[in-house]
């Protein structure tokens, strides 16, 4: 599932799509249930009912397969934080870039990723 794409609508259909595995990743909100989902993740995700693919795709940490199967950025971030990526590093995977490059990109106040 994974590869670089700059297009990952979140419309209505995919949203209805990822609804679990936003719900799940916004109760990272609560430092419990960041504790509850670091103690036995495959668990926690099966308490939100997330698809099979979804759930494959967190335990992965496959974060283009999350927004293909309905995440949103908003949302997938949080998780991305329990693990002390940032922002650059999502960037970066979205658009085939590292960490670095994608930071230097924005620094150039460029809007051509790639």
């Amino acid at each position: 599932m994974t590869g670089a794409r700059d297009d990952y609508l979140l419309d209505l259909s995919a949203s209805r799509r990822g609804y679990a595995l936003n719900k799940m990743c916004l109760s990272f909100k609560e430092e419990r249930n960041r504790q509850r989902f670091s103690a036995d993740e495959a668990a926690y995700c099966d308490e939100f009912g997330l698809s099979p693919e979804q759930k494959k795709a967190i335990l992965d940490r496959d974060w283009t397969g999350m927004l293909e199967l309905g995440g949103s950025i908003f949302y997938t971030y949080k998780l991305a934080m329990l693990d002390g990526k940032s922002m650059q590093h999502l960037g970066g995977v979205f658009t085939g870039m590292t960490a670095e490059e994608f930071a230097a990109a924005l620094r150039s106040g460029g809007r051509n990723f790639g």
